[in-house]
């Protein structure tokens, strides 16, 4: 029988003593949920967790594409589509691209996802000639003006190559590197950093009825594997990112669940990237049908997540977004 634990996260400089702190952050854990298949949790003592199991989730995360993991980062969506569900078009051309990074940069990110391949609910396969063809002039043209760490947001080894060649430091795969077998030889051969982010089926059918037996469980149990697989190809755990794929396969309430229980994927002993920014199921809740109005809602979601200890939220609203963040970090 598998053993889950979940940290019950806290802040604040004052903590009792025996506090363990979470991923070698500032936030701190003094018990937490364990959980098995099929039984209601229990609430441990940290000092129950099993010596290897504790170390993942305290340990400090090693410096990733030059970013500090001990603080939160932004990573700002700059979709080179003409399609994406909330900003299709808005920045289709280098010109427009460029402009909308640099922008992005001023206002504070760490981090910019490059996409050429729109992965809304519905959308089809993009040929990997076209991918390129969108985002590499525009990894060249935001190279040549910034040192922002950029990631190139594919499923393909073909369109990874080209991107890395073209300054892109960073490979975020939607697809957890379950759909192109040349991709994590590619990033362990190049010693590039990489996302790895679940996803119950493709986006043409993902939202057809998604299933799962513990949306919770199995979304770790998934997570965990490919990190393994991808250690075994040559990645070293401390150059991978996990991304619990809100939307992906999910309904409302496994996504809640999700958002509900974040805390539980430190024991992967990876950094965690959230990317919730105006995703359906804040516009449900949040009574706002038009996406580019989510902003408030995606906000109050990834603040949440950094609560729980999320090193990086992939947003859209930049500016709104790193001034939350900064008042919430001063609050703290």
């Amino acid at each position: 029988m598998t053993d889950y634990y979940r940290p019950l996260v806290q802040q604040g400089a004052a903590r009792p003593l025996g506090a363990m702190p979470l991923a070698g952050s500032a936030l701190w854990f003094t018990h937490a949920e364990h959980l098995h298949r099929g039984q209601s949790g229990r609430i441990v003592p940290a000092t129950e967790i099993p010596a290897p199991y504790l170390e993942r989730l305290t340990g400090a995360r090693p410096t990733l594409a030059g970013l500090d993991m001990g603080r939160p980062h932004l990573m700002g969506i700059l979709n080179v589509t003409p399609d994406s569900f909330s900003d299709g078009g808005r920045h289709y051309g280098v010109e427009a691209a460029r402009r909308a990074a640099l922008e992005m940069v001023a206002h504070g990110v760490s981090l910019l996802d490059v996409g050429g391949e729109s992965t809304r609910p519905g959308a089809v396969e993009v040929p990997a000639e076209d991918e390129i063809q969108r985002t590499a002039p525009v990894i060249e043209a935001i190279r040549a003006e910034t040192g922002t760490a950029i990631s190139i947001d594919t499923r393909k080894a073909s369109v990874a190559e080209v991107a890395l060649a073209a300054g892109a430091s960073l490979v975020n795969d939607v697809s957890g590197f379950t759909f192109d077998g040349d991709l994590a030889p590619l990033c362990a051969e190049t010693n590039t950093p990489v996302c790895v982010m679940h996803a119950q089926g493709d986006p043409a059918t993902m939202q057809q009825d998604p299933q799962y037996d513990d949306v919770l469980l199995d979304v770790y149990d998934f997570l965990s594997a490919q990190v393994e697989r991808l250690l075994g190809q040559g990645v070293p755990r401390g150059q991978i990112v996990i991304d619990p794929g809100i939307g992906f396969g999910k309904t409302q309430e496994h996504n809640l669940t999700l958002l509900r229980n974040l805390s539980l994927f430190h024991g992967i002993g990876c950094p965690i990237l959230l990317g919730v920014s105006r995703k359906r199921f804040i516009g449900t809740i949040g009574k706002e049908p038009l996406a580019q109005a989510r902003g408030p809602g995606s906000i109050s979601v990834g603040l949440a997540g950094l609560a729980q200890g999320v090193q990086i939220l992939r947003v859209h609203d930049v500016a709104e977004t790193a001034q939350a963040l900064r008042l919430w970090a001063a609050v703290r």
